[in-house]
């Protein structure tokens, strides 16, 4: 049982001075890359706090007496999450000015590891808000495949009560992300993870697919600024092909007005000679209007 009593007067040892871990190592893959992926994305949706800590593995320590649990991850929010270029060996409540962590992360392990029981009841009378059980065997073996895949229990009253979740996530509104999961692909392996999406359901990217966004959208740019020299060019031949017609026709303009001149020089002239010719012709006697 959970044992919070203790002389807090007393000198309490320092993170040197105790284990950093219970030295029993995960069995299993996903023991490790789940939680690395919810710290990972941590570090990209509150890059700009400073009031938060994730831990993986490491031993959190409540009584100076007795051992440290050990979860596959935990989040404490209130806490400085720059320590120092060292960084902390672990989560010693004492010199975290008795802040719990608000959130208790367990993978089902390979071979049963009490995530459902003892676990589940020290978790409950330490006082962590959220204790979250993910089962990577639901539905398929294992004597608790008929347990749902994410069960997220809530502290109230006492007393750790199931949340309901809705599309495989649950809103945790003391932090402000819900809690959840779907497949995707992550170091190059596609399978279910675990992930934190916003309010309204948005599940928040890991980097490289913020990386692939954006590449994606360069190209994106990139061809629309193709696209756009195309236009550009297709409306400057169109505006110089516009402007050889207009020459052209300014051109057959000007021709059709030098025939119509020489048309109009060609009727004075011939005028001019009927007239000279009348006038010859009235000289010899000859009426020219009675020919």
């Amino acid at each position: 049982m959970v044992n919070l009593t203790y002389n807090k007067n007393r000198p309490l040892p320092s993170a040197e001075e105790l284990p950093s871990s219970d030295e029993t190592p995960v069995d299993n893959q996903l023991q490790n890359d789940l939680p690395n992926l919810l710290l990972n994305l941590l570090a990209l949706i509150w890059s700009g706090r400073d009031d938060w800590y994730f831990g993986v593995d490491m031993a959190v320590y409540y009584n100076p007496d007795e051992s440290a649990f050990v979860p596959d991850g935990f989040l404490a929010v209130g806490v400085n999450h720059d320590t120092g270029e060292r960084g902390r060996l672990s989560y010693i409540l004492w010199g975290e000015k008795y802040i719990l962590p608000i959130l208790f992360l367990e993978v089902i392990s390979e071979k049963y590891n009490s995530e459902y029981e003892e676990k589940f009841l020290n978790y409950q009378s330490l006082g962590i808000l959220y204790y979250v059980i993910y089962n990577p065997f639901s539905g398929r073996r294992g004597r608790f495949k008929k347990r749902q895949r994410l069960e997220v229990y809530k502290l109230i009253s006492g007393k750790y009560q199931l949340l309901e979740s809705e599309n495989n996530r649950v809103w945790l509104p003391e932090i402000g992300l819900a809690l959840g999961y779907e497949k995707g692909e992550h170091i190059a392996w596609y399978r279910e993870w675990l992930y934190w999406y916003d309010q309204s359901g948005n599940r928040y990217l890991t980097a490289e697919e913020r990386a692939m966004n954006a590449e994606a959208i360069a190209a994106q740019e990139r061809l629309a600024k193709q696209e756009a020299e195309a236009i550009a060019a297709q409306e400057r031949l169109a505006k110089q092909e516009a402007e050889a017609i207009a020459a052209q026709e300014r051109l057959a303009k000007q021709e059709a007005e030098a025939i119509a001149a020489q048309e109009s020089l060609a009727k004075q002239e011939a005028e001019q000679k009927a007239i000279r010719l009348a006038e010859r012709l009235r000289l010899l006697g000859i009426n020219p209007d009675e020919m």
